[in-house]
């Protein structure tokens, strides 16, 4: 399998929402970068802290959350997309749309590491 076929099926379980095909590509020592300037900036590592801290969060947070991938860019072990998030936040009943970018790292057919660049300027201001 792939890296671009792994991070493939990480979008495919999030559109199922089956968070446990989303966090069944992880190494178990994988590290996931939340961007700096969002409500969950920092990097986790490991599955466990992962589901902890975004995941579940994210769950808690908004009514409904999308990541939506407009395009996917295979770079090798490197793989690349570019997208929108929205959403609905739970607490101030505002909705957003913002821009991402996520950067995957894969080997041996698991995801090593992921970082998120994101307009979090927007995503802040449906939370608030």
């Amino acid at each position: 399998m792939t890296a671009y076929d792994v991070v493939k099926g990480h979008y495919a379980a999030s559109e199922r929402g089956d968070l446990a095909g989303m966090l069944g590509v992880l190494a178990d020592d994988a590290t996931w970068t939340e961007c700096d300037g969002t409500t969950y900036a920092g990097t986790y590592t490991g599955v466990e802290a992962i589901k902890e801290n975004v995941f579940f969060k994210i769950g808690a947070d908004w009514s409904s959350f999308a990541a939506n991938v407009d395009e996917l860019f295979d770079a090798g072990d490197t793989v690349i997309a570019l997208g929108r998030y929205a959403g609905t936040h739970r607490a101030t009943g505002k909705s957003m749309t913002a821009r991402f970018t996520h950067i995957w790292k894969v080997a041996d057919g698991k995801v090593t590491s992921f970082e998120q660049v994101a307009d979090s300027s927007l995503i802040l201001a449906a939370e608030s």
